[in-house]
């Protein structure tokens, strides 16, 4: 059974997230926390699957950034908890701090749906059961040039170095290199991104994993275009 901490100062907002989890997934122990001291002390004590925290609780205005930072270092890094981030905090300027701290997401109140809080947080709890599911962490074997997890920015390893990339690709690199040697679609890789499902965002964000991965290795050249399909992760990555 998934276990769920709500941290949200304001109850109705705190019961309304709450409710909408158990909605989706009536299985799943939701706990709610509603300042900075009771939601350490349970993270302390308690290992949450996924946590789902507000940034400002009441006087303390970044809270939630204190907060993020012990669920990082209570979870040992590449196995932390995956963290949604529900803020009415101007998305244009704290989604990419929150991203900066390996938060999964950010949703700015009033502006997103009850069906986009349900897509992006069952889209977590697939990504964590499929972790679980393995012995190994998300498609990492032992002696592997490449290791990923899906749920933390910052933790893909080509050849031991930190490859830069944001999450959207980071999951499509997971995709094509869970099938290595396979083509996936471009349909396939609509699956894994949440906005901009088209073949031209697709495109975009495998130029990004390319060029990440040239940082590190000139020469690397193991995703291959596969004209009007999709890509694929070459069986022996020449880079």
């Amino acid at each position: 059974m998934f276990k769920v901490a709500v941290i949200e100062d304001d109850i109705p907002t705190s019961n309304q997230l709450r409710s909408w989890i158990e909605a989706a997934r009536p299985e799943i122990r939701v706990d709610q926390w509603f300042s900075r001291d009771e939601a350490e002390a349970a993270i302390a004590r308690e290992h949450y699957d996924a946590v789902v925290l507000d940034i400002e609780l009441g006087r303390e205005r970044h809270a939630g950034v204190a907060i993020i930072n012990a669920i990082n270092k209570a979870g040992g890094g590449a196995q932390g908890t995956p963290v949604l981030v529900v803020s009415a905090m101007p998305a244009a300027i704290y989604r990419s701090i929150m991203k900066a701290l390996d938060a999964w997401d950010y949703l700015q109140k009033t502006t997103f749906e009850e069906s986009d809080f349900i897509d992006t947080f069952l889209d977590i709890l697939r990504t964590v059961k499929a972790r679980q599911d393995k012995a190994q962490p998300a498609s990492a074997m032992p002696h592997d040039d490449l290791s990923i997890d899906p749920l933390r920015q910052g933790a893909t390893l080509w050849r031991g170095q930190r490859v830069n990339l944001p999450l959207t690709a980071q999951r499509i690199l997971l995709a094509l290199y869970e099938h290595k040697g396979q083509v996936v679609s471009y349909e396939q890789l609509f699956e894994v991104v949440k906005s901009g499902r088209n073949r031209d965002n697709i495109r975009k964000h495998v130029s990004t994993i390319r060029e990440a991965f040239r940082e590190l290795d000139e020469k690397f050249d193991a995703i291959e275009n596969v004209p009007m399909r999709g890509f694929r992760w070459a069986t022996e990555a020449r880079g």
